[in-house]
């Protein structure tokens, strides 16, 4: 709603140094501990990712860099900076993984070797997407205490609707991505990955959290706006769309044009 007409750019020096990290882990919920300690003791590392075991597998099959794939999640850490923050830092970091029960912690030793981790996320969606002719990425944020739960949340809504769901993210922030491998010429499927959608939605909610923390709403998701907002915060949105667009002209149709969806589901 707005034409951008100036920037004004900054830039940024290239960091110093850059470590990288990976956390092995068999506990869901240690895993997600560690992330909410690192982030309480003030640390902010550039990158804090999160895969769980099935998205290893798949990764590990497709990229062939030396993952396990069992284990039941693993975090993928890296820092930059000047180099005595980034040393204290990254040790900080591996001592509070080992505190909460990593199964190990590796700190790359050479560039190659931090490619090779990174790799793990930057591929991701990659080797998903070779499985099956649809792949439909989504993202459910909660707070970084719940995460562990809402991984177990989405791995028994998809055995419940018999989908295969796969979940990585962004830990650092709670950003999940629940990411499905389909095939959208199958209807019957289609039809039950739309309700586990809505499931993993309202048991974000539930959880605290929200339907949407990077990805936005957009047109698939706006039938579950009213389940964050309620009622009256869409009414809100609809008085400014009025007051900024009254003759409609800006992306007609979209968000304010699709029906609420009845929260009938039971969150897992």
């Amino acid at each position: 709603m707005g034409i951008v007409t100036e920037a004004t750019l900054k830039l940024i020096p290239m960091p110093e140094t850059t470590k990288t990290m990976l956390a092995l882990y068999q506990d869901l919920d240690a895993a997600a501990q560690s992330v909410a300690k690192i982030i309480s003791n003030k640390i902010i590392p550039v990158t804090l990712e999160f895969l769980d075991r099935p998205t290893l597998i798949v990764v590990e099959d497709f990229a062939k860099i030396g993952l396990p794939t069992n284990v039941e999640a693993v975090l993928l850490i890296e820092q930059d900076g000047p180099p005595e923050v980034v040393e204290r830092d990254m040790k900080r970091m591996a001592d509070i993984c080992l505190e909460e029960k990593a199964v190990s912690v590796e700190i790359a030793e050479t560039k190659s070797d931090a490619v090779a981790l990174k790799t793990a996320r930057r591929t991701a969606l990659s080797a998903l997407a070779r499985l099956k002719p649809t792949t439909i990425l989504e993202d459910a944020t909660v707070p970084r205490s719940e995460i562990a739960k809402m991984v177990k949340a989405i791995n028994e809504i998809a055995d419940k609707h018999n989908v295969d769901i796969c979940t990585f993210g962004h830990a650092g922030d709670g950003n999940l991505h629940p990411t499905c491998i389909t095939d959208a010429r199958d209807h019957e499927e289609m039809e039950r990955v739309e309700l586990a959608f809505a499931d993993i939605f309202a048991a974000a909610i539930d959880l605290g959290g929200t339907i949407t923390g990077e990805h936005g709403v957009g047109a698939m998701k706006a039938p579950y706006l009213e389940w964050k907002l309620k009622k009256e915060g869409i009414d809100a949105m609809r008085a400014i769309k009025r007051a900024f667009d009254p003759n409609n002209i800006m992306n007609p149709g979209k968000v304010f044009a699709k029906e609420t969806r009845k929260r009938v589901v039971v969150s897992t």
